[in-house]
């Protein structure tokens, strides 16, 4: 399959498989493809992320370490075959409230709309583990909107994907994805608005059904892929287990809409998701107990505390991002035939 596609100066001939096109559709008629944008993988990754020093947000006990601090202490490498792994300390025995070294990461470059395929061996987990892959947006929080594609604390075997932003921002309950929204005192948290301290800084989240979306579980199907969609029609974050990756994805040519139903999804009909997300960033991080992985400790199943879980340097051996790559995709708008 050949697509023609004038430019002004130029015709650009792109050869697309016939089973698995990518060629997308929009309501108006008009085609589109998504293509690379930019990849972070291997001996490369780290020289586009920036290494956050500061205190934790969320109150975590974490020291978030520099670059030099990170490659030299064995918190942040890629290994022989290209994997890029982040992981929190898991050699040194710490006092009790003591904070334990880990890696917050955060891409030099921001976005604003694209498709995001992040494909990884494994996900940090374990009791008083707090790790997420998210975007942020530039200024302050939470007026530019915080996406978490992958969330989640403790031992837990089922992904949170969350939203956070200014006021006028609603999940839609009647929306098309699979996954359960989050309830605050039984009703469903539908309200994304950050402002303030409203509900707790939850925002508006959605719960995957899949086991396989986080934890044990998920590292042990050999990890997957993770993607998040961002355009005008809204927010979808999408998982899938090593066996289950669509074969789109691994040609590189991704074609959601052939992907079903999303797991979670914002729909632009209750948010705008251009004027609420904006100048996003890429973040990897874990961090330990602070507000959700601490607060919710004594209910968790875990043992003791968390200060005590954390002093044990053995009982982070999960805690730990091993990552494939990153692919971010832009739309790029189809203008010509397909022969």
């Amino acid at each position: 399959l050949l697509l023609l596609l004038h430019f002004s100066s130029f015709t650009l001939v792109l050869s697309l498989d016939k089973r698995a096109t990518g060629v997308q559709t929009w309501p108006n008629g008009s085609t589109y493809v998504w293509t690379v944008e930019d990849t972070y993988e291997g001996e490369t990754f780290f020289d586009r992320f920036d290494f956050y020093t500061g205190a934790d947000p969320t109150n975590g006990l974490v020291n978030y370490t520099d670059q030099e601090t990170a490659f030299a202490d064995g918190l942040a490498y890629v290994t022989s075959d290209g994997i890029v792994v982040m992981r929190g300390d898991n050699t040194t025995w710490l006092s009790e409230g003591e904070e334990r070294k880990s890696v917050r990461v955060s891409s030099q470059k921001e976005y604003n709309t694209g498709l995001f395929i992040l494909d990884l061996d494994m996900a940090p987990w374990g009791c008083a583990v707090w790790p997420a892959w998210w975007t942020l947006g530039s200024g302050t929080w939470p007026w530019t909107g915080e996406i978490d594609i992958i969330e989640g604390v403790h031992d837990n075997e089922h992904n949170q994907v969350t939203w956070h932003t200014g006021p006028n921002c609603n999940l839609t309950e009647s929306g098309n994805f699979t996954g359960t929204i989050v309830t605050t005192n039984n009703e469903p948290n539908l309200d994304c608005d950050s402002v303030d301290g409203l509900n707790d800084n939850s925002g508006c989240g959605v719960v995957e059904w899949s086991r396989a979306s986080y934890g044990p579980y998920f590292d042990e199907q050999g990890g997957g892929v993770f993607a998040m969609k961002w355009d005008v029609s809204g927010i979808g974050v999408w998982s899938f287990y090593r066996a289950a990756i669509p074969q789109d994805i691994t040609d590189g040519q991704p074609t959601p809409s052939t992907w079903g139903e999303p797991v979670a999804f914002l729909d632009a009909s209750g948010c705008n998701p251009i004027t609420n997300f904006v100048n996003h960033s890429i973040i990897f991080d874990i961090t330990f107990c602070g507000d959700w992985a601490g607060n919710d400790y004594s209910t968790s199943g875990c043992p003791g505390t968390c200060p005590e879980r954390l002093m044990d340097p053995a009982n982070f051996v999960n805690a730990s991002w091993e990552i494939r790559s990153l692919t971010v995709y832009k739309q790029q708008s189809l203008h010509g035939e397909i022969a």
